[in-house]
């Protein structure tokens, strides 16, 4: 088999390494994964067994693809290895691979469960109220702290005389007491446990060490703490990693990922051989340029530029608009022209934003031009249940013989859902209150009557692909929803133009545009990136200012989001903007700021309007 077809040179370096330590640097559209599977296919041509390769990526969609690539790579050998004992599969399957065969040592049976986020969260709200904690300990909070301390294999929090940590301590052991009570494992303990086995057996350790002789580890700048612990003491003996990744893209830090992990793989392998994968095949030379002006000011990071032999290409476009809405018709504009004049397809075409309640003006800017769109890695924003829910109590007040929507508030669990009691005061408290309010002040009593908020809280504990707690996304989802109905004095209206907005223009076939957040956009491509709300304390996002580490994942993840694109790349700002039900006047993104004026091309909607802190004859 032609395990080198296609390759460059840097490529085929990095397969042919020799065993032992081997670090990859693997730049965006460099041929990571190719790079790879093609490394795995090696080790079999070479003759490596099967089942002493062991490939550990971050999602199963990855590892299904890895599978398929190496099949179809060995199928020309004449006498192909069987695969079956191949192992290529996510940290998490992996662990509870360690755990299906090893887990009695630890005292549970071998007919452990796992406990999905529902049965945890379950788990900790039934904790949170045998503890009488009331309304002041979350046991979201809880959750997430636990989650924090198995992914850095920490045993609790420091000495404090903290009540809440006396609380959360508490908490921590009944919590673990009634896991391995029930015979069961969360998440979490997927990676946690295998840990603890290795590092107390090591005749157990010893066994997997001679069964995985050769590792190797996708988006290494993924890993956590514990999952690099695992990792590295499989390999401390025959030290044969291959370790491949690009501190660059590591945009999960809000996941308890350390990208210092890739950062500190020289320091804990000495001797490891380090090859760059600079050659782009993705990019023009001008988006490659402008992507590395963005990135090399962060201090953390490994040295490398990406390179191309593709074209020049078009200048960067950014765009001033007065407002999000005049900046969503221009983008919906634009990826028209770009579909009918320079005939690239609507798939072909992402719309990025920083946080999920952007999508709405988009969405709606879409639906006015006729434009057929999906949420990718999302719901459309209309089908989200936290506005379904809210606009489901607006439409019984409105029209109390509403069945469909009178059945989806008696749905609604939460000690303070009135609706499930039946006609109570507060439901005629609300009914009355219609006759005076304007939509957006309904809706704000609603969500205080209701108690939603700590229903959200409640139900979503985890943390969205946003970074920040879902509960805390989907109120601002809501608080989007009110700053829409600001614009209407009547609920009638309000809730005649919400209707519209619902109503599907595209039969769900052929081909769709895309909108996405920028972290769901990470391993993607498209021929044309739009990257919407390019304005400080959005893009960056505000909570950076916390730190200049949580900067320097902001400044990545901008990196992210341009070098999606192949041909076309667009940022976008707003002069004012309202989002979150509040109107904001932030100023352009300092990353605007930071590329040079021989790469871009500037426009303004916006006349007669100064940028503040900003040249626009740099431009």
């Amino acid at each position: 088999m032609d395990i080198f077809g296609g390759l460059n040179d840097k490529q085929i370096e990095a397969v042919k390494a020799p065993d032992g330590p081997v670090l990859i640097l693997a730049g965006a559209g460099s041929g990571k994964t190719k790079t790879l599977t093609h490394r795995i296919a090696y080790l079999l041509d070479r003759g490596v067994r099967p089942e002493n390769i062991l490939a550990v990526t971050f999602t199963n969609k990855a590892a299904e693809e890895m599978k398929k690539r190496i099949a179809r790579l060995i199928s020309e050998n004449p006498k192909p290895p069987q695969l079956g004992d191949l192992f290529i599969g996510t940290f998490h399957s992996f662990g509870a691979k360690i755990l299906r065969e090893e887990i009695e040592c630890l005292g549970y049976g071998k007919n452990f469960v796992i406990y999905d986020e529902d049965d945890a969260a379950a788990l900790a709200k039934e904790i949170t109220e045998n503890m009488n904690l009331g309304d002041r300990f979350k046991p979201a909070s809880f959750l997430n702290l636990v989650s924090k301390i198995k992914s850095e294999l920490e045993n609790g929090l420091p000495p404090t005389n903290d009540f809440y940590k006396k609380q959360f301590d508490d908490f921590y052991r009944m919590y673990a007491e009634r896991l391995k009570a029930a015979n069961a494992v969360d998440f979490d303990d997927l990676i946690n446990l295998p840990v603890k086995i290795f590092k107390s057996r090591p005749d157990i350790l010893e066994k997997y060490r001679e069964k995985f002789r050769h590792i190797l580890i996708d988006e290494y700048q993924d890993t956590n703490r514990a999952q690099y612990v695992l990792t590295n003491l499989l390999a401390e003996k025959r030290r044969d990693i291959f370790a491949i990744g690009d501190p660059d893209q590591a945009i999960y830090g809000w996941r308890h990922a350390d990208f210092r992990n890739i950062l500190n793989f020289e320091r804990d392998y000495p001797n490891a051989l380090v090859i760059k994968l600079e050659q782009n095949y993705r990019s023009t030379k001008n988006i490659l340029d402008a992507a590395h002006e963005i990135i090399v000011k962060n201090a953390e990071r490994k040295d490398k530029k990406l390179w191309t032999e593709n074209l020049a290409g078009d200048s960067i476009e950014i765009v001033e608009a007065s407002s999000e809405r005049q900046e969503a018709e221009f983008i919906a504009d634009e990826i028209k022209r770009l579909n009918k004049t320079e005939n690239i397809g609507l798939d072909e075409m992402v719309v990025i934003y920083r946080t999920n309640a952007q999508s709405r003006v988009l969405e709606e800017a879409c639906l006015y031009a006729n434009l057929p769109y999906r949420i990718v890695g999302g719901v459309k924003f209309y089908q989200r249940k936290e506005i379904k829910d809210v606009m489901a109590y607006l439409r019984l007040i409105q029209n109390p013989s509403d069945e469909v929507s009178l059945k989806r508030i008696v749905g609604i669990t939460g000690k303070r859902a009135f609706a499930a009691n039946g006609p109570a005061a507060g439901w005629e408290e609300l009914k009355e209150s219609a006759k005076n309010l304007p939509p957006a002040e309904l809706i704000k009593s609603v969500v205080k009557k209701t108690g939603y908020r700590d229903y959200l809280e409640k139900k979503f504990p985890d943390f969205s692909p946003d970074g920040e707690l879902e509960s805390e996304s989907r109120f601002k989802n809501i608080k989007e929803l009110i700053g829409l109905a600001g614009i209407y004095g009547d609920l009638g209206e309000f809730l005649h133009e919400v209707s519209l907005m619902q109503t599907e223009r595209d039969s769900g076939k052929g081909k769709l545009l895309n909108l996405m957040t920028l972290h769901s956009a990470k391993g993607l491509e498209f021929e044309a990136v739009f990257i919407a709300g390019a304005e400080e304390n959005l893009m960056p996002h505000s909570r950076s200012s916390r730190s200049l580490e949580e900067l320097e994942e902001e400044r990545r993840l901008c990196y992210v989001g341009m070098t999606r694109a192949k041909k076309r790349l667009y940022l976008s700002f707003a002069k004012r903007r309202f989002l979150w039900g509040e109107k904001k006047e932030n100023p352009p993104s300092r990353f605007l700021m930071e590329l040079p004026p021989t790469l871009v091309n500037f426009r303004s909607l916006a006349d007669g309007y100064n940028l503040p802190e900003m040249d626009i004859e740099k431009f």
